[in-house]
């Protein structure tokens, strides 16, 4: 059923060495390659064909959804709009990624529009990986949309990387915080080459004491280029922090906006950016230990992206 592209693929965004325990559905190439459910968790076909629908049942602990998507096929541009709904007190980890081989001159790209709906006392775990190889010229695109509700106590953590071989990304993050819901979100994007990048997120914390933390991480390399926006809108009682972090190399370029909206009094927003070089001193430091030059600089952009 996998071939050794497929798993090599699987390997990359999704951690997974064959298919996975538990509830899975794996996508190839624009169709349903495999699915399983498990006991506390049902995956469906949307009504439209276009996408799935996960519902995790309330209570349900400890368990995983594995929801990979993988793409070979020279021309196809796959779109899916996936709906997730989180039962209250429910602690689900959802594992989600795409990875894009291209082996021709034909572009190649994927845009997963995921909803998210996590009820009272409700944590989910979202872990979503980016990815594209291949010898071929195709231009290889990757358009996310994560769209998250949190319902009163709930929590949402989310970790999004683009690791390389991606020539243009948008992604598109939104969120809107019940009272006491917390929501982390930790970015990590490397471009290269030519290579284009662009991470729009807006935050609404609407209920009373709801909390979030924006975290991106991003590394510029060759001649590429990213843009990073963010905007927390405080509506209540409420905490909310923004950190941006860049480190630029050769001829990278980053533009980096973050933007506070305090409309309720007792709001407490704050943010923090830096954009900059490796600094010498940390590559000499390295060198010193054994390491060559493009050594060091791998392991501090390893560490930075972490």
């Amino acid at each position: 059923m996998l071939d050794a592209l497929d798993k090599s693929l699987l390997k990359t965004v999704a951690d997974l060495e064959g298919l996975p325990k538990g509830a899975y559905n794996i996508r190839k190439n624009g169709k349903l390659l495999s699915r399983q459910v498990s006991a506390n968790i049902n995956i469906e076909s949307n009504a439209e064909g276009t996408g799935i629908i996960v519902t995790i049942k309330p209570g349900t602990k400890n368990e995983s959804v594995h929801i990979p998507v993988i793409l070979s096929q020279a021309g196809l541009y796959d779109v899916v709009y996936n709906a997730f709904i989180i039962g209250d007190d429910a602690e689900v980890t959802i594992v989600a990624g795409c990875g894009i081989h291209c082996g021709s001159s034909e572009p190649e790209g994927h845009a997963g529009i995921h909803d998210f709906q996590v009820g009272k006392r409700a944590k989910v775990t979202y872990v979503e990986k980016h990815y594209a190889s291949g010898d071929g010229k195709g231009r290889r695109t990757l358009n996310p949309t994560t769209k998250v509700f949190l319902a009163e106590g709930a929590r949402a953590e989310m970790e999004l990387t683009q690791i390389s071989g991606v020539d243009e990304a948008n992604r598109l993050n939104e969120a809107v915080l019940g009272s006491d819901s917390l929501l982390l979100i930790t970015e990590r994007v490397l471009t290269d080459g030519e290579q284009t990048a662009v991470s729009t997120n807006n935050i609404v914390l609407k209920g009373a004491g709801s909390r979030a933390n924006m975290i991106s991480r991003s590394v510029m390399k060759g001649n590429s280029k990213q843009t990073f926006y963010a905007t927390m809108d405080a509506q209540n009682k409420c905490f909310g922090h923004i950190e941006c972090d860049a480190i630029i190399m050769d001829n990278g370029t980053n533009e980096t906006m973050p933007s506070l909206k305090a409309g309720h009094p007792d709001a407490e927003l704050t943010h923090e950016a830096s954009i900059g070089k490796i600094a010498s001193d940390q590559l000499t430091k390295l060198m010193s230990l054994g390491l060559t030059y493009d050594q060091a600089v791998n392991r501090i952009i390893q560490g930075f992206l972490k």
